[in-house]
């Protein structure tokens, strides 16, 4: 087990025309790794980066079910 620096990036607005920093959240903590007993064939990956493509946008507005709250870890 390790403790490591951890970001998430939350959606605390519904988003209406185009996404502003406003919109989103990052906070950051920590979080502890840990691989479950008995697994043989383990791979640990580490997000460098978030992209927020166009297709989110539409996943951003009210009208889908996309929830306010929702978050990304995109690693620290």
């Amino acid at each position: 087990m390790a403790q490591v620096r951890n970001k998430q990036v939350f959606l605390k607005n519904y988003v209406t025309g185009f996404p502003k920093e406003s919109d989103m959240e990052i906070v950051e903590g920590s979080i502890t790794l840990k691989v479950p007993e008995g697994s043989s064939d383990v791979v640990l990956l580490k997000n460098l980066y978030l992209s927020c493509d166009p297709f989110m946008r539409i996943l951003m507005t009210k009208d889908t079910p996309f929830d306010v709250g929702l978050m990304y870890s995109p690693g620290s």
